[in-house]
């Protein structure tokens, strides 16, 4: 299933919706209603549906199976990020693809080999930004913004201290995350991840949440980025260095996650800071982020 926050205009408020068997949106909450099928969640909050865990999904697969045609057609209404705002900020995971670790080699001296254990920072929650969203530039802040194509993961329990073998009974679903970075930012403040990749609008993200039931093989999808039309970075997520059962059970030791939780698993080579000579983002430019079997993101950088 594919689980999607939207607004039928820029001004109204943001529902749930599940993309339906036209490619229509079906509004859950109307939805229900029409069926009188009761809802564990409040169906104007995707948190509260990741929380109510697989009750909720069963009643989603209900509407879904009794619901058509949909309520409305994808491209007139406003989709936002499928969890707008998390309870806390975004985990995310550096050097977790080979060629991404050393085409960055001669801009990080002080570490030449892969460290042994995932190198975990994170993005704060204002930086998440709709699928189809504008991505302000922040010129006054960074001339050197880049780009980055993710898996995302969205955890669906409360946990902590999970072994890898369980790993992945946590993850609720799947989003497409582009991961931007300034990197002048991030050279100027002792050369660590966290502000210049946590700048306002810098996480687009979606289109929309892909339940883990739908998707086949997290461990062999395609990732691409494209900037104004040409490709950027193009891989797959079975060269993932640390796989996804090591990230979430290294993060979880000690450390409780919680339903709505996302982790980034990290990006593979093709960055613009790591071209010769360098490439950055500017006003105007358009970026797609894409990851096979979940979607696209499309953003237009801005002044």
């Amino acid at each position: 299933m594919k689980l999607v926050t939207f607004s039928e205009s820029a001004r109204s408020p943001t529902k749930i919706g599940v993309i339906g068997k036209d490619a229509g949106v079906i509004d859950v909450a109307r939805a229900a209603k029409s069926a009188r099928i009761a809802l564990p969640f409040d169906a104007d909050d995707m948190l509260s549906l990741v929380s109510a865990g697989n009750k909720g999904l069963a009643c989603i697969k209900k509407i879904l199976a009794l619901s058509k045609p949909s309520h409305f057609v994808l491209e007139k209404i406003k989709l936002h990020a499928p969890i707008t705002r998390t309870r806390k900020n975004i985990f995310c995971v550096g050097w977790n693809y080979l060629d991404h670790f050393n085409e960055g080699a001669k801009a990080r001296p002080h570490v030449q080999e892969m460290p042994s254990h995932p190198a975990f920072f994170s993005k704060q929650p204002l930086c998440m930004n709709a699928p189809y969203g504008t991505i302000p530039a922040h010129t006054h802040v960074t001339q050197k913004l880049d780009w980055e194509v993710e898996l995302a993961l969205v955890i669906g329990k409360r946990t902590r201290d999970v072994t890898e073998a369980n790993a992945m009974k946590q993850i609720y679903g799947y989003m497409v995350a582009n991961d931007i970075s300034a990197r002048d930012v991030q050279r100027h403040h002792g050369q660590q991840w966290f502000r210049g990749k946590s700048l306002d609008g810098h996480l687009p993200m979606g289109p929309w949440i892909v339940t883990a039931d739908s998707l086949r093989d997290p461990n062999h999808l395609k990732l691409t980025c494209r900037v104004n039309g040409v490709i950027k970075q193009d891989s797959n997520t079975q060269h993932l260095y640390f796989k996804i059962p090591r990230i979430i059970a290294e993060l979880s030791a000690g450390l409780t996650l919680e339903p709505g939780d996302i982790i980034l698993t990290g990006t593979p080579s093709g960055v613009g800071h790591a071209r010769n000579p360098p490439e950055f983002m500017k006003p105007g430019d358009w970026v797609e982020t894409e990851v096979e079997g979940i979607g696209v993101l499309r953003n237009k950088i801005v002044a």
